[in-house]
């Protein structure tokens, strides 16, 4: 059934869960002292580094032509899909529409931004409509008004889609997931049209994590404007301090917490017993999940500017680009296996979309998903080896950003954030591994 994230299992490691543990806290706590002995001084150079791309292919990618037929492209398949959840098979495991929306597009966004950088902002169908419109409404009344907002408005709508994607009963219902997405995108356009274009970079969900895991591409875009090569390390330092860069955050940790929370034994016979008949434990769960990751980190970074005497408040803001990379990898963790296997189902379903007897456009149709096609082994293993390494980036990160900042006390400032790196990894890997 779709949403039943394929994850692996304590059996699936090649050795003891307690062991794997105790590696993975371990390599954080390595990885922290080997920087503070031979990092010291700050080394990453944000958007100002990277080596440019030859002209023919900035000249290519950034063609109006180029763009607007990637643009129609998508926007003609968006369209496609919310029909298909409208109109289209009534039941989740007959229709495009959730698998297309939960494993294609959102965990689809994850290797496509990490590969390919921030190509939603490029492509986003909600920006070719706003073109669109904007030309009949005239100019946003409210667009000065938008820095001030920062990342609040994709804060929230990220907290939205998760609720729907891990709590809301119902959620594979393939009417569901098109009254989801006409709602999703009709206030996404109405606050667009108030705000202008730049909403999308602020108050679109997809489009800014798309963003931010794009900074961890080896592709990206010097201040000057450039297409270059790059590493990914430089591109996270360029991650600007906002207001709710941090709450972006949390909530794809919290959420992704959640997830591994919710299918443990504990869970599914305790407080979560009821959630496919109601949403209320699993949205207290899932408040109780963001509200605990913020928690640890907030606390960790104001306990750093006690430490090294700067100032508390701007702790957070300043180490929250740290916690992309974490991110990334507990989302890699969860679902990579999920768009290997259960996505296969949008390329079998696509081949005849509204269900019509007799359609097969690719000749996939009828297929059945390859559950063999990753062993359960690699999987648990690329579950380890993708929080571990997320976690030991978001030590690089911040050890850089530290010894740049304060760099007297930069050790010292660094232990909290450490220990809650630590925390981050072995309740990560307990709660993935031991349901």
């Amino acid at each position: 059934m779709i949403l039943a994230h394929g994850v692996g299992s304590r059996a699936d490691l090649p050795i003891p869960l307690a062991l794997a543990l105790y590696g993975a806290g371990l390599a954080v706590v390595v990885s922290f002292l080997a920087l503070v002995l031979l990092w010291r001084r700050p080394k990453l150079r944000g958007d100002a580094a990277g080596a440019a791309l030859p002209s023919v292919v900035q000249a290519v990618v950034d063609s109006p032509v180029t763009r607007w037929l990637a643009r129609v492209v998508v926007l003609l398949l968006t369209l496609v899909v919310v029909a298909v959840a409208l109109v289209g098979p009534p039941s989740p495991n007959d229709n495009l529409s959730p698998y297309a929306l939960y494993v294609t597009l959102w965990v689809g966004l994850i290797p496509a931004s990490l590969l390919l950088g921030s190509f939603w902002a490029y492509v986003n169908p909600l920006r070719t409509l706003h073109a669109v419109l904007e030309k009949i409404t005239g100019p946003a009344p409210a667009e000065g008004r938008l820095p001030s907002l920062g990342y609040w408005p994709a804060a929230v709508s990220l907290l939205v889609f998760v609720w729907l994607e891990l709590v809301l009963p119902g959620r594979a219902e393939p009417r569901t997931v098109g009254v989801f997405l006409v709602l999703y995108g009709v206030a996404q356009l109405v606050a667009s049209l108030w705000f202008g274009s730049g909403w999308f970079a602020r108050g679109d969900g997809f489009e800014v994590y798309s963003t931010l895991l794009g900074r961890m591409s080896p592709f990206g875009r010097r201040e000057d404007g450039r297409l270059v090569v790059r590493s990914p390390l430089d591109g996270m330092d360029g991650v600007k301090a906002e207001p709710g860069l941090v709450a972006v955050v949390m909530v794809l940790i919290g959420s992704t917490g959640f997830d591994g929370l919710s299918r443990t034994q504990y869970w599914q016979s305790g407080p979560g017993q009821d959630a496919y008949l109601t949403a209320v434990p699993g949205t207290i769960g899932l408040v109780v999940m963001i509200a605990i990751a913020t928690a640890l980190f907030v606390g960790a970074t104001t306990l750093s500017g006690v430490l090294t005497g700067q100032p508390r408040r701007e702790q957070p803001g300043w180490y929250a680009h740290t916690l992309i990379p974490i991110a990334a990898g507990y989302a890699i963790a969860h679902y990579f296996s999920l768009l290997l296997l259960d996505g296969q189902a949008t390329w079998i379903l696509a081949s005849n979309p509204f269900g019509r007897e007799g359609v097969d456009i690719f000749g996939t149709y009828g297929n059945a998903i390859d559950y063999t096609a990753i062993s359960p082994r690699a999987i648990a293993n690329t579950q380890v080896g993708a929080i571990v390494l997320g976690h030991v980036l978001g030590v690089v990160l911040a050890h850089d950003r530290a010894v740049r900042v304060g760099p007297h006390h930069a050790t010292t400032g660094q232990l909290p954030l450490v220990v809650v790196m630590v925390a981050f990894t072995v309740g990560g890997l307990s709660l993935l591994l031991s349901s």
